[in-house]
């Protein structure tokens, strides 16, 4: 029995979780779920975003399923990457048939840095100005470009890609580009890498040169969010967040304030979310179901607004569940 630590957090996470959970449930796997809380309602109720019993349920867990969290984001979920050490940040992203999207042919992934960069949170007012601190290690830059090169040996990707900015920070970045191609040299797939802002320009203008892109925490984190633009959008992007020990699988999106609490939010990302959890358990023909099953869902036209159709959160889900049954 594996012990799954489930956290909805704030607005549509609340109604995510229970649509990707109607969908587990109803597959018969033997999971133990234990919910827990966190985010800005935690705050209010206990004084505390991130109680310290919801990090200790995560440090006894084998998978934690996270919804969204809204204004308290960087002492929630910023805290428990940092505290879980979940160095990893992998984020796929792929076009969907049916999905009205910039291009029909994208499939690649994102492997970024989770704990340093910028989000050491090192700030210091200094007179009238502020100043952060921007925090690059070797073992940090090692663990991760490692990850993304085993990522790919392992799902049978072709090339790994280095996005940095070493020609202005030739400290941090420097070492990150140094240490990309040591790494590099031990594996049999193609690298290279790209200068952060001409990355971003190809992303936009043939994406489909792209296989593996591997990078430093903010650049991933920006990085992340235009490659989901290209598939369709935050509702369509899951991630996972991975560490030598444990494991925290969330989509991509906020916690979406405006639509919340109308049952209309779109449920892919945690679902495919959920997906990368099963494949990270070895339930990797579970994980293929429910991807096929969605797929055809949406291919059909049975969506949520977000996708044109009028589906509402918890009657998509049925209908992923019902074509899992079929498949």
């Amino acid at each position: 029995m594996k012990k799954i630590v489930v956290i909805p957090g704030d607005g549509i996470g609340k109604e995510v979780i229970p649509a990707t959970l109607h969908i587990l449930q109803g597959l018969d796997l033997p999971f133990e779920y234990v919910y827990a809380e966190a985010g800005d309602e935690c705050f209010e109720k206990y004084g505390t975003p991130l109680p310290e019993e919801t990090l200790e349920l995560c440090k006894e867990s084998d998978a934690i399923l996270f919804g969204a969290v809204g204004e308290t984001a960087a002492d929630v979920i910023v805290k428990l990457r940092q505290e879980l050490d979940l160095f990893a940040n992998v984020r796929p992203a792929k076009s969907m048939r049916g999905v009205k999207c910039l291009y029909d042919n994208v499939d690649l992934v994102v492997v970024r840095e989770n704990t340093e960069c910028l989000y050491k949170g090192y700030e210091f007012d200094v007179g009238d100005s502020a100043v952060a601190m921007r925090v690059i290690t070797r073992k940090g830059c090692e663990r991760i470009v490692k990850f993304a090169f085993e990522f790919a040996k392992r799902e049978g990707r072709k090339k790994v890609t280095a996005l940095h900015k070493a020609n202005v920070l030739k400290k941090t970045c420097g070492l990150f580009k140094r240490t990309f191609y040591e790494i590099a040299r031990n594996y049999d797939i193609e690298a290279n890498d790209y200068y952060i802002d001409a990355g971003c320009l190809y992303l936009v203008t043939k994406p489909w040169i792209f296989d593996v892109i591997v990078t430093t925490n903010l650049f991933g984190d920006i990085v992340s969010d235009l490659t989901a633009g290209l598939v369709g959008g935050l509702g369509l992007a899951p991630s996972a967040n991975i560490g030598e020990r444990y494991a925290l699988f969330e989509p991509v999106h906020g916690s979406a304030p405006d639509i919340a609490g109308k049952g209309i939010a779109n449920p892919t990302a945690t679902i495919l979310s959920a997906c990368m959890m099963l494949r990270h358990l070895g339930f990797s023909e579970v994980a293929e179901k429910i991807e096929k099953a969605l797929k055809k869902v949406i291919a059909e036209g049975k969506t949520t607004p977000d996708l044109g159709g009028n589906l509402k959160t918890m009657e998509f889900a049925e209908e992923v569940l019902k074509a899992c049954r079929e498949v």
